[in-house]
């Protein structure tokens, strides 16, 4: 039987391997993206490709060596476990597919090659749970620049964010299960950062600062990245009967000034310096382990808690393919399908 239903889950993307001219290429695609560096295009042209990119990929690539495995790049066989659980999980009417909106496999390739398939509708899943315009937005604006050129278009479904399904949030609870809490003077909820003009962005009228978004979602505020991230960190909070006192959310990998503050390592180094010994850290805006869990959290953030006092920093490990977070994606595609 024909397939009728297209699904297609998208991440972020890796480089090929971690040589250096891999992670240049894969470096260029990213930061040239405009909705991921937003500012005029010929400064975007001449700060990435001549002043980035340059200097910053001999120094990722030694991360990337360390990141990888003989399996590969975690962020890849993570999805393409969890794209072969979901078909298995929904069965033959659906085919389920994955790409990355940066290098390979390439999701643009991937949909494109899908103008042909005659299925009656297509789902294409962002793996962000929280809405940005550098990730969500720009899976979704490809996609949008890709099925318009075609003759026959099918029915269409786009997801923009599911940080509030309920199985997302239980795959979230059921990870962080795995420790005891008692074992830990502090947790983190620790977002990737994004510039405060990318949050500004969201309102018509104001700014994110004046939308109350340290205290979750509300009507104003709904696709504001920063509430999303607080609101995730809120309700797991509540399943796990944190006070507010044993939980701090904050926002890691930046880069340069104007990023969404708390910055996660300078709150890791505060709390070494109030003499906290052992963390418990949550990644909840990345669904699959990849180098800013494994590496950035795991490995970074280790050695600086060490160096300012502290002894443990314990990553909680991300969805991956857990049996929740595939339950979680089958429900949002069914809720879609037509």
């Amino acid at each position: 039987m024909q397939a009728k239903i297209g699904v297609l889950l998208v991440n972020l993307g890796t480089p090929d391997s971690p040589r250096t001219r891999d992670v240049r290429s894969y470096l260029f695609q990213f930061l040239n993206d405009k909705r991921v560096i937003d500012i005029f295009w010929m400064l975007r042209l001449i700060l990435v490709n001549a002043i980035i990119v340059p200097f910053r990929a001999p120094k990722s690539a030694k991360i990337y060596q360390d990141l990888w495995s003989e399996k590969g790049s975690p962020i890849i066989y993570h999805t393409e476990s969890v794209c072969k659980k979901l078909q298995s999980s929904l069965g033959d009417e659906y085919h389920v597919d994955f790409g990355m909106r940066y290098k390979n496999p390439s999701f643009k390739k991937i949909l494109s090659s899908w103008e042909d398939k005659n299925f009656k509708q297509i789902i294409i899943l962002p793996l962000f749970p929280q809405y940005a315009s550098a990730t969500n937005g720009s899976v979704l604006e490809l996609a949008m620049d890709v099925i318009k050129k075609w003759w026959v278009i099918p029915e269409i479904s786009l997801v923009s964010q599911f940080f509030d399904h309920e199985l997302f949030l239980q795959a979230c609870e059921e990870n962080g299960r795995k420790y005891n809490f008692k074992d830990y003077d502090h947790v983190l909820f620790s977002f990737h950062g994004l510039p405060e003009r990318h949050v500004d962005k969201v309102y018509k009228d104001g700014i994110c600062k004046d939308n109350d978004c340290e205290n979750g979602i509300n009507d104003a505020n709904l696709f504001c990245y920063k509430a999303s991230c607080y609101e995730t960190a809120i309700q797991l909070s509540k399943r796990f009967q944190f006070k507010e006192s044993d939980f701090t959310v904050c926002f890691q990998s930046r880069l340069g000034g104007g990023w969404i503050e708390p910055f996660s390592d300078v709150v890791i180094e505060n709390l070494a310096k109030e003499g906290k010994k052992n963390i418990l850290v949550f990644s909840p805006a990345f669904v699959a382990d990849c180098l800013e869990t494994i590496i950035e959290i795991g490995d970074e953030y280790q050695e600086l808690f060490e160096k300012c006092g502290g002894e443990k920093i314990q990553l909680v490990e991300s969805l991956n393919d857990s049996e929740t977070w595939v339950e979680c994606l089958k429900q949002i595609v069914l809720k879609r399908s037509v």
